[in-house]
């Protein structure tokens, strides 16, 4: 993979020069055409990203809001609820630049290529998870402007509602997984996913559209509804040889593990640990270690608060440092080849279940608790051999917690904050979406929340100055610029 993205960036740096000898044949002032295989590969890159934004957006501000992560340095803001409008801004900055801009570029030639229909479906799939996210993260986005600067010429891009950006994201899954059949796309190698296999994408496109529709249970449930039943009768994810990721390697590396290699701060909140704790969920050892010395065991392994700092670790416990609390198990986490996720069969099968809660649908919400636990352990293997949890360790954790009826929303989408460790951006809409798990909000001194919880990250400043029109009317529109305002699904 490294290859071809490697291949598409020099095109864009050498792609307009002209050595004189083709002058009568070829405008020496256009760049040459990139394969669209080469830019599939170089999209789901972008998709992924780098250390800038996972450090940004998703560990300082996500990961800790949702408390999975807790730090006392004092620029993790997510977990003091203070304000970095830079940090905030950084998935918006880099996808829009990278991402977005390539996927949209990638469909014009798709176009103009007369390519099939299935290649096309699966560029529309990975345009539906990028603006997603960036939806999801700041509410009203630019998006049927957005990445048309070459090829329109839209360089200053109106910001859309989310109310309209969502009725088109769900469209466009349905109409790609229709064009979807079950042999290999034209994509083949460069797709680093699915390797082509149109069917794993059929039903990728039919699990992110179940992910979309629930969105929408608090601002529109009949619509949630109906778009939960269709993604199910489409077909979703079946096991975890569907999960929704892109392998990274050495040269290509994992942006969230560049973070543990760059920064030594990050603890297990104690609110995550607390939660592994109780049941002996066989995750622990996994996912933690204690700072100091490294162990695993279970009994070494604490949970930092969240919401202190240095002086105020001090003042509580005497502690000048944390290194007897527990981080994220580097042995594990912090390769570079680790796995980026973006969607599982846990997150799958959890939502079958609270389906079947909500409308009864989908068979069986038990059946569906039990595999949704199941795979978010077993997909620990992606990690390492040693990260593998064996069966009789899973049913001892389900015989301990197993599924409550009466319980059962809460239950569903505890797992649900469970499963999605490291994929913050989904764990922080889930968590919105839901109320699950109930989170205890810090009091920062100085805090821009007045005490709660942030409900989205704020624009880019450079929006602000450079696309001053319709930043002003998107605040106009959804509200002001700051972190308590509420994106549209996420009403009161």
């Amino acid at each position: 993979m490294k290859k071809l993205i490697c291949l598409f960036m020099m095109a864009l740096v050498i792609g307009a020069c002209d050595d004189g000898f083709d002058e009568l044949n070829v405008n020496p002032t256009k760049p040459p055409q990139i394969a669209a295989a080469n830019k599939l590969t170089a999209v789901i890159k972008f998709v992924s990203s780098e250390r800038y934004d996972n450090w940004r957006a998703g560990m300082i501000y996500q990961s800790t809001m949702m408390q999975h992560i807790a730090t006392t340095a004092g620029y993790w803001d997510g977990d003091k609820y203070t304000w970095n409008r830079g940090y905030a801004s950084s998935l918006m900055d880099r996808y829009y630049t990278g991402a977005i801009k390539t996927v949209e570029d990638l469909l014009l030639q798709l176009n103009e290529e007369e390519a099939p229909d299935e290649m096309k479906a699966i560029a529309r799939i990975l345009r539906v998870f990028a603006f997603s996210r960036l939806t999801d993260l700041y509410g009203d986005v630019p998006y049927s402007e957005a990445g048309k600067a070459v090829i329109e010429g839209i360089f200053l891009p109106k910001y859309d509602a989310q109310s309209e950006i969502y009725p088109d994201m769900l469209n466009e899954l349905e109409e790609s997984a229709a064009a979807l059949g079950s042999g290999t796309s034209g994509f083949g190698a460069a797709d680093v996913i699915y390797g082509g296999d149109q069917a794993k994408w059929k039903r990728l496109a039919n699990s992110l559209m179940l992910r979309l529709g629930l969105r929408l249970i608090k601002v529109d449930p009949a619509a949630a509804q109906a778009w939960a039943t269709k993604a199910i009768a489409g077909g979703v994810m079946t096991s975890n040889d569907d999960i929704f990721y892109l392998r990274h390697d050495n040269n290509n590396r994992n942006g969230i593990s560049e973070v543990f290699d760059a920064d030594g701060n990050p603890r297990m909140s104690k609110t995550f640990i607390d939660f592994l704790q109780d049941g002996n969920d066989p995750r622990l050892p996994i996912l933690a270690a204690r700072r100091g010395d490294g162990s695993t065991a279970p009994e070494d392994l604490i949970g930092f608060p969240n919401g202190l700092n240095s002086a105020m670790l001090l003042e509580m416990t005497g502690e000048e440092n944390t290194d007897n609390y527990a981080e994220p198990n580097r042995a594990i986490l912090a390769g570079f080849d680790a796995p980026m996720i973006f969607q599982t069969y846990a997150e799958v099968e959890l939502m079958l279940a609270e389906a079947n809660v909500r409308w009864g649908l989908a068979g069986d919400a038990e059946t569906h608790y039990n595999n949704g636990v199941t795979a978010a352990m077993k997909q620990l293997s992606l990690y390492s051999d040693a990260a593998a949890i064996d069966d009789s360790a899973i049913a001892n954790y389900l015989a301990a917690k197993p599924f409550d009826a009466g319980n059962a929303l809460e239950q569903i989408n505890t797992q649900y904050w469970a499963a999605t460790f490291l994929n913050e951006y989904e764990t922080f809409a889930n968590w919105r979406r839901t109320g699950f798990p109930v989170l205890v909000p810090v009091n920062f001194p100085g805090n821009e929340t007045g005490g709660t919880i942030p409900r989205r990250l704020t624009y880019s400043e450079n929006e602000a100055s450079v696309n001053p029109d319709n930043y002003q009317a998107a605040i106009a529109a959804q509200g002001p610029d700051i972190l308590t305002t509420r994106v549209w699904w996420d009403v009161q």
